[in-house]
């Protein structure tokens, strides 16, 4: 049973240097064969842990993306809300200053207002 255990087992780890390649067991010995199992059991472990690490580093890159594109939008967003906020104000100040020439205008010329409102 153990020998079969053992084919069943025998696999290259890839991941793995080649001096922690798991060494195929002393078969007469039982000690031998279940140390080389569970070093077979880690070094899968091993790579799954790898893997998870690859798709973590993946997902880090990409929200690290999302994030520098996040920090410039938020830029862009802010300088906007400047621009507009600038811009109210002229437009405020503009609002005011023809109202003001307008009322200057009516002034300096009020039989001008009185020959256009009877035309």
């Amino acid at each position: 049973s153990d020998v079969k255990d053992v084919e069943n087992l025998s696999q290259n780890f890839p991941d793995l240097e080649h001096r922690l390649q798991p060494v195929p067991p002393c078969l007469p010995l039982k000690e031998s064969v279940q140390v080389y199992k569970e070093h077979c059991r880690m070094a899968r472990e091993f790579h799954q842990v790898k893997h998870e690490i690859a798709v973590l580093e993946d997902r880090k890159r990409k929200l690290l993306a999302e994030l520098v594109e996040d920090e410039k939008v938020a830029v862009e967003i802010a300088r906007l809300e400047e621009e507009f906020r600038r811009l109210t104000e002229e437009n405020h100040t503009l609002v005011m200053v023809h109202r003001e020439r307008t009322q200057q205008l009516e002034r300096l010329c009020p039989t001008n207002q009185t020959r256009q409102d009877s035309s």
